[in-house]
């Protein structure tokens, strides 16, 4: 069983992730694979090393032995694999792949460079709509991709990175806290349809039933940055604010210097995931697992 450390690697994820259900989604496997997994491993050692709760998982006195050697196990290789690549030290771009919002405000220039030097090689920063980027890791255009819309695929291993929050943002100071009635009070820069960050504020309109064909709308434009440049170019002598709503990332600068004005809707919090992808052909390329590591550990965060 040693030898084949994909069994090991799949109990330690159920330990880690506590669930047989989110252990299956990071591995990019079938929950039943990692079942039949977990019970090679059992008859192996002649010892249960699971117990399910209705709660999660369990680790028995078994498992937990089994968890301390697959850890140390699992470092070695990890250690190895830096070791390997500084020998094999290839002459390759990586190539990465993110959405507006993250390839635009989240992602800082420095950490490319940080990566770059951990691979030991060049990378490279493609910025496009989420859906783009899941096709180009699909035709192998791309190595990794960070998103912010989860379109589902069944070819692509998706791992939680960040929580982001939407906030309202306006070109002249507002109320911290509106409530919903309020929103009818501005000009607005709305999303064109089909984009992901339109369905998170529709469905959150749905719930406070507030109907965005009331609103004034102005434009609706396809990405964060031209509603950034929207919002500042408009024109602030008139009564009504001009606002959109917009990843808190996109606007951490200027709401610092007091250029725009950030507020949120009282009683709620719009929030959603970024998520990094890769091929399930890549879970155990080095070059893979080292970039998403260094991500994953909070490296590239702003």
């Amino acid at each position: 069983m040693l030898k084949d450390f994909v069994k090991l690697e799949t109990f330690l994820t159920v330990a880690r992730e506590r669930s047989f259900s989110k252990a299956s989604a990071k591995l990019g496997i079938s929950q039943p694979a990692v079942t039949q997994q977990i019970k090679f491993i059992e008859k192996y050692l002649a010892s249960k090393v699971i117990e399910r709760k209705k709660n999660g998982i369990k680790l028995t006195n078994e498992g937990e032995e089994l968890y301390k050697i697959a850890t140390r196990i699992e470092k070695e290789i990890h250690h190895s694999e830096k070791d390997i690549l500084k020998i094999i030290n290839k002459e390759i771009t990586f190539k990465l792949g993110a959405s507006y919002t993250i390839g635009t405000y989240v992602i800082p220039g420095q950490c490319l460079n940080t990566i770059g030097k951990a691979i030991h090689n060049d990378i490279n920063l493609g910025i496009d709509l989420s859906e783009n980027i899941i096709q180009k890791l699909k035709d192998r255009k791309l190595d990794v991709g960070l998103i912010e819309s989860p379109v589902m695929d069944n070819d692509l291993v998706y791992r939680e990175w960040l929580e982001d929050e939407l906030v309202v943002v306006s070109n002249m100071p507002i109320p911290k806290s509106l409530n919903t009635e309020d929103l009818y009070d501005f000009s607005w820069i709305c999303r064109n349809e089909g984009s992901y960050t339109r369905r998170v504020i529709t469905d959150v309109f749905d719930d406070l039933g507030v109907s965005c064909k009331s609103f004034d709308v102005l434009s609706e434009v396809s990405n964060t940055t031209t509603v950034l440049q929207s919002i500042k170019k408009a024109d602030k002598d008139t009564e009504k604010p001009v606002v959109s709503i917009i990843s808190k990332y996109a606007i951490e600068d200027e709401v610092a210097k007091g250029e725009l004005y950030e507020s949120r809707i009282r009683g709620y919090t719009m929030t959603r995931k970024f998520f990094i992808v890769y091929s399930k052909e890549n879970k155990h390329n080095a070059y893979v697992d080292n970039v998403v590591d260094f991500i994953l550990t909070g490296h590239c965060d702003t």
